[in-house]
């Protein structure tokens, strides 16, 4: 009879969690703009619901082609090649960026606060801000390669 009335409160309470969450998950990933609709489902899992990507998979951790990154989702353009430094973390890391393209929150996901960085104009989640960057910025901004689009640098003849 106990272990009846304990099964009856897990399921009870798993349902009550899930019936909070999921439609929480939904509407703020709903709030996101999707734009390129060619996506992945990790794409959109990593920008639309903040995931991160397992880290040493993405190929642009080894790119090292003149160019620019943009966002996967809408196309603007927020990193130069030349911010680009190999952080040993695993995710492709930049010490700078275009002016403008990025807006920042504080997540607790950890339990500590970090910097969470978004695109400005697609609201897509692209990874963490920290402060242990090499100079001149001091900065990294620790992105999930699957967020970025590389377009290699045309050469003017």
């Amino acid at each position: 009879m106990i272990k009846k009335k304990r099964n009856f409160l897990k399921i009870t309470g798993l349902s009550f969690l899930m019936a909070f969450l999921l439609p929480y998950k939904l509407l703020y990933s709903a709030t996101k703009k999707i734009i390129n609709p060619n996506l992945t489902n990790e794409q959109k899992k990593i920008m639309l619901e903040e995931g991160t990507e397992r880290a040493f998979t993405s190929p642009l951790n080894n790119e090292k082609r003149k160019g620019f990154f943009h966002c996967a989702n809408c196309g603007a353009k927020l990193f130069s090649s030349e911010a680009k430094f190999d952080s040993g973390t695993g995710w492709p890391s930049f010490f700078d960026t275009y002016p403008n393209v990025f807006e920042t929150t504080t997540d607790y996901k950890l339990i500590y606060p970090r910097t969470e960085y978004h695109c400005a104009t697609c609201d897509g989640h692209h990874g963490h801000l920290f402060d242990d960057g090499p100079e001149p910025t001091k900065k990294r901004y620790c992105n999930n390669g699957i967020a970025l689009k590389f377009v290699e640098e045309k050469l003017k003849s």
